[in-house]
């Protein structure tokens, strides 16, 4: 008991050293704040800026900006703007996910990027990445989400760490916990010593759920991970890629996650990359219609119940919106649909840049992120959103859900600015016109009673009804 004491004071006394992550970044409307308790990122306008001590923006950035003699009686600027206007992107991404590798020997059927044992040609190294949160960091990125293939296993992670630490920028590391002693006993030293913000171990289901998604039984293995890490480092979570077999565990994957005293369970939409772009293996594993209607009551019931913090990443936006909750609500929560070159970018284990992890890679290294950032051509079709083809334009919820994924649409309708074809309401939209449905060649016939299956979701939806 006393040695656990003393290793407990002594991890503390290490993070207390670490440089202090950014902690606020200018944008036209006014600035982006990060807290430490709880951890977020809060956009406040200029004059809640103004009020927290961050008064002199670049140059230009607040051009109208009025002098204190011209603000209105209440202290704001007469004409600061709304906040974020999303039809704009910001200054720069709040965060960037690394494929620091494609090597991995897991061999997962449905891997986003085909990670292979070999990993791929021309990968960058420590340096390269070194360079490239340089440029991450000059540019303002808050959070880098570092991953693979299997990330964990190189040598030089732990350098990489501690520069991304030095620049102020916030590591956090999806690992899938299928390695041996020697590695996550070195990736407990660095959790340890507070390197990491979140880790998230990929845990698809428990037990045989996760062998029937993965191909294979490593849930003792990915389990043994969590519970070291969670041993060492409090923000330890599970990411969960959602599929037709997996949806049905939630129940004991949220327990699981309660048994195991972890932060968070994030639900990931099963995305056609890598080898999961594979018709077959999309077709089997994607969730069905009626499933994600079903995905917001069930993850608030199962978040409520054993009282684990929840998260849905930004492609299941659309199955949120189906349920209309306030849409003030939705932005106060920082939920957007598609954030692809905007809110987010991605890198390949080449340093190639991306949209996001799922799309393919531009033609610019992620160390010209700035230049390419701000130019017209970038990040197309990602940021054409505004443009929406019906039934998205008629939307109120477009500015929020931004159309839904684009990677899901090039693949199932062959055009990546076409409307999500597995969103409720596109699917309510395409079933009231007569016809195939277009979504994954089904006659409507065969969809299923759309209403009656939003009716049922809805009368279980008690939070945000």
């Amino acid at each position: 008991m006393a040695l656990a004491l003393v290793a407990r004071w002594q991890r503390f006394w290490i993070r207390r050293r670490l440089p202090a992550p950014r902690r606020f970044r200018y944008e036209r409307f006014g600035g982006i704040v990060q807290l430490r308790y709880p951890q977020a990122l809060v956009f406040v306008d200029r004059a809640r800026a103004r009020s927290l001590g961050y008064d002199a923006p670049p140059p230009g950035l607040w051009p109208d900006t009025p002098q204190p003699a011209d603000e209105a009686a209440d202290g704001a600027p007469a004409d600061a703007g709304t906040l974020h206007d999303s039809t704009r992107p910001l200054s720069a991404p709040l965060e960037a996910h690394l494929q620091l590798t494609n090597r991995c020997s897991a061999g997962c059927r449905g891997c986003y990027t085909g990670a292979t044992s070999e990993g791929g040609p021309h990968e960058w190294g420590l340096q390269q990445w070194q360079a490239a949160l340089d440029e991450l960091a000059a540019a303002g990125v808050f959070h880098v989400a570092l991953g693979g293939g299997e990330s964990a296993e190189l040598p030089w992670l732990g350098e990489l760490l501690r520069h991304a630490r030095a620049r102020g920028l916030v590591p956090n590391l999806t690992t899938s916990g299928l390695y041996d002693d020697a590695v996550l006993e070195r990736l407990c030293d660095w959790a340890g010593q507070g390197l990491f913000g979140q880790i998230n171990i990929s845990l698809d289901g428990v037990g045989a759920d996760y062998a029937a998604v993965r191909g294979f039984d490593g849930f003792a293995r990915a389990d043994r991970a969590l519970v070291a890490l969670r041993a060492v480092h409090k923000n330890v979570g599970i990411n969960c890629v959602l599929t037709q077999r997996s949806f049905a565990g939630l129940p004991a994957l949220f327990a699981h996650a309660r048994r195991r005293r972890l932060s968070e369970v994030e639900l990931l939409r099963f995305k056609p990359a890598g080898r999961g772009a594979r018709r077959d293996t999309y077709e089997s594993l994607r969730c069905t219609d009626a499933q994600h209607r079903q995905l917001l009551p069930t993850a608030l019931q199962l978040s409520r119940r054993h009282r684990v913090r929840v998260r849905v990443d930004c492609s299941f936006t659309p199955m949120l919106t189906h349920h209309k909750p306030p849409p003030e609500l939705l932005s106060f929560l920082a939920v957007y649909g598609c954030a692809g070159g905007d809110l987010l970018v991605a890198a390949r284990a080449g340093g190639q840049l991306a949209a996001c992890s799922f799309a393919p890679p531009e033609n610019t290294a992620t160390t010209a992120l700035r230049q390419y950032f701000h130019s017209a051509a970038a990040f197309s079709p990602f940021r054409s959103w505004p443009a929406a083809q019906e039934p998205c334009r008629s939307c109120s919820y477009l500015a929020l859900c931004r159309g839904g994924c684009r990677v899901v649409s090039a693949h199932v309708s062959g055009d990546a600015r076409a409307p999500d074809p597995e969103c409720p309401r596109v699917l309510d939209y395409r079933a009231s016109r007569p016809g195939p449905d277009p979504v994954h060649n089904v006659p409507v016939s065969q969809k299923g009673d759309a209403e009656s299956m939003t009716q049922r979701a809805s009368r279980q939806l008690k939070v945000l009804g």
